[in-house]
C-alpha cells in the first residue's frame, strides 16, 4: 500500500472555489466507452442501478472475492467516526458504509474508551444519500434486518451527488465508496463535498482506480472484461451493467489527476492510497 500526498501551488491557481464549480459546462460525457448527452446519463446509470440492486451486495463479494469489505474498512478507519457527529455517505444507498460508521461509534469498548457519553451518542447523524430508490430500499430492508429500522442516527436521504439538499458547513464527514466514477460531473460533486462539510472536515472517497504494476495489469484486465460480465451475466442475470462497470473504471482519472481534482475543488492535505496495487484508491482532503 502505498500513500501519497499532493500538494497545491496557490500562487499558480487562477480560478478560485466559486468560479471553478461555475465553469463547468459541457455537452457531451462517458457512459463506459460510449459517448451520451449529459442529460442522458444519469437515466442510464440510474437504470444499471435499478437492475444490480437486489444483488449488488452478493456480486461484489463475489467480483472482489470479499476484499471490498477490508477497503470499506479502512476507509472508515480513516474517517475515525466519533459520536455525535453529523456523517454523510453519498452514493451509499444499500448502507455498507453507513453501517461500519455506525458500528464503529457505538462499539462498547470504543465508548469505554473515549468515555462516550449517552448525550453524544443520540445527536450522531449518519446521513445515507443515494439517487437511487431501489438502493435505498435495499439498505433501509438491511437496516431493519440490524434492529435498526428507527433508529434515529441513520437518515436516508434519496438526493444526486452532484445537488445536495443539505446546509453548508454542516458535515463532519463525507464518504463516497465506488460512487463518484458515476456522477456526470465529477467536480460538481467535489465542489458539494466541500460546500456542505465544515471547516476541519474529511472528505475520503474510495474508488476502483488503475493499477501501476504492469504484469498485474494485464491480468487485471482480463479478469475484468472477460470474467466480471460474465458473472454478472451468470449471477445478477445482467451483463449489460457490469459491462459498463469495467469500462467506467477505465474512464476514472488516474490517482494523481483525481487528487488535483481533489485540490482544485478546495481540500487541503489532499493524499491518496493504492490498495491491491491500485485496484482501488482511497483518496482523501480536509475543508480548512
Amino acid at each position: 500500500m502505498a500513500l501519497r500526498s499532493v500538494s497545491r501551488r496557490l500562487g499558480s491557481r487562477i480560478l478560485n472555489h466559486r468560479s471553478f464549480v461555475a465553469s463547468l459546462h459541457s455537452h457531451a460525457t462517458s457512459f463506459g466507452f460510449q459517448e451520451v448527452k449529459e442529460e442522458d446519463k444519469s437515466k442510464l446509470v440510474g437504470n444499471v442501478f435499478t437492475n444490480v440492486a437486489s444483488s449488488y451486495d452478493i456480486m461484489n463479494d463475489v467480483m472482489s472475492g470479499g476484499l471490498h469489505r477490508l477497503w470499506k474498512e479502512r476507509l472508515v478507519g480513516k474517517l475515525s467516526p466519533f459520536a455525535g457527529m453529523k456523517h454523510l455517505d453519498v452514493a451509499g444507498g444499500t448502507g455498507d458504509v453507513a453501517f461500519r460508521i455506525y458500528d464503529s461509534i457505538y462499539s462498547v469498548k470504543r465508548r469505554a474508551l473515549q468515555k462516550v457519553d449517552e448525550a453524544s451518542l443520540e445527536e450522531t447523524q449518519i446521513y445515507v444519500c443515494d439517487i437511487n430508490p431501489n438502493m435505498l430500499n435495499v439498505g433501509k430492508q438491511r437496516a431493519a434486518e440490524r434492529g435498526l429500522r428507527d433508529n434515529k442516527s441513520l437518515v436516508w436521504v434519496e438526493g444526486n451527488a452532484e445537488a445536495l439538499s443539505f446546509d453548508d458547513n454542516s458535515m463532519d464527514g463525507y464518504t463516497i465508496a465506488f460512487g463518484i466514477r458515476n456522477v456526470t460531473h465529477i467536480e460538481k460533486a467535489l465542489a458539494e463535498a466541500y460546500r456542505v462539510l465544515k471547516r476541519g472536515g474529511r472528505f475520503l472517497c474510495l474508488e476502483l482506480s488503475h493499477v501501476d504494476i504492469p504484469i498485474f495489469k494485464n491480468l487485471y484486465d482480463l479478469y475484468s472484461f472477460q470474467v466480471i460480465p460474465n458473472l454478472g451475466e451468470l449471477i445478477a442475470g445482467d451483463r449489460e451493467s457490469y459491462q459498463y462497470l469495467v469500462e467506467s473504471v477505465r474512464r476514472f482519472p488516474p490517482q494523481e489527476k483525481f487528487a488535483s481534482m481533489i485540490a482544485d475543488a478546495g481540500f487541503e492535505k489532499v493524499e491518496y492510497e493504492n490498495l491491491v496495487g491500485g485496484v482501488v484508491a482511497i483518496h482523501s482532503g480536509i475543508k480548512l
